[in-house]
């Protein structure tokens, strides 16, 4: 690993007009690895799929989101490491700077690697993933149960840029739910949408569209907005 594994991370933004995380936060003192989804609307609608793996979040960028259905598989593809406090982002990136956007925790919560060698012994995350297949069991709030990264395309030795799947495993956590609609999901922090949040921030701020630091506040829905994940 990387003795600076956030460098790419922390030279695309300017910490003096966002309130992303520019890092520190340590791992679980409870030795599980989290997990983080963000919605993120930025120049395109995206999901961001984020795995603890040694001291970073992996991320990738997931255009149709993660899905509780087997019989989908999702493109993700990879994006810079983020730092561990970026789980808990939720905000508006000022417009102009690096992914620009308004940005929702979607689910957040820890997973168990499952990834085992021919004869069955357990392999190191990371190591799964830089051999291209890693499965895993995410014990979330909305996404439960095993799934599974898998390259297709690029890799250490290839020029072409990486491209991965992401499939759900047909468990019993399963279902034809599929991907909730992006703008009408809530946050697993405070229960908002995309569109509520961007008008909190530009409330807080005058008016005008800016930055909010993370979020603050509970899942609850309060009734409002329910059957939406």
């Amino acid at each position: 690993m990387s003795k600076e594994p956030l460098r790419t991370y922390q030279s695309k933004r300017h910490f003096d007009r966002t309130s992303e995380p520019q890092g520190g936060d340590s791992a679980d003192p409870s030795g599980k690895p989290r997990f983080v989804v963000q919605i993120h609307d930025a120049s395109t609608m995206h999901f961001d799929f984020r795995l603890e793996v040694d001291g970073v979040l992996k991320s990738w960028s997931v255009p149709k989101g993660p899905s509780t259905d087997p019989k989908d598989k999702r493109l993700a593809m990879p994006t810079e490491d983020h730092p561990l406090d970026y789980r808990d982002f939720e905000g508006v990136i000022p417009k102009g700077e690096y992914g620009g956007g308004t940005v929702i925790v979607w689910d957040q919560g820890h997973y168990r690697p499952m990834s085992h060698d021919k004869k069955g012994r357990a392999v190191p995350f990371a190591e799964s993933l830089e051999k291209g297949h890693a499965t895993f069991w995410m014990e979330g709030k909305k996404l439960r149960g095993g799934y599974a990264l898998t390259r297709f395309r690029g890799g250490p030795d290839s020029d072409e840029r990486e491209s991965w799947l992401l499939v759900k495993a047909d468990d019993a956590h399963a279902d034809g739910q599929g991907t909730p609609d992006p703008k009408r999901a809530r946050s697993a922090l405070s229960g908002h949408t995309l569109k509520q949040v961007a008008e909190d921030v530009a409330a807080e701020s005058g008016g005008k569209p800016g930055r909010k630091g993370p979020a603050t506040g509970t899942a609850d829905n309060g009734g409002k907005g329910k059957g939406h994940r």
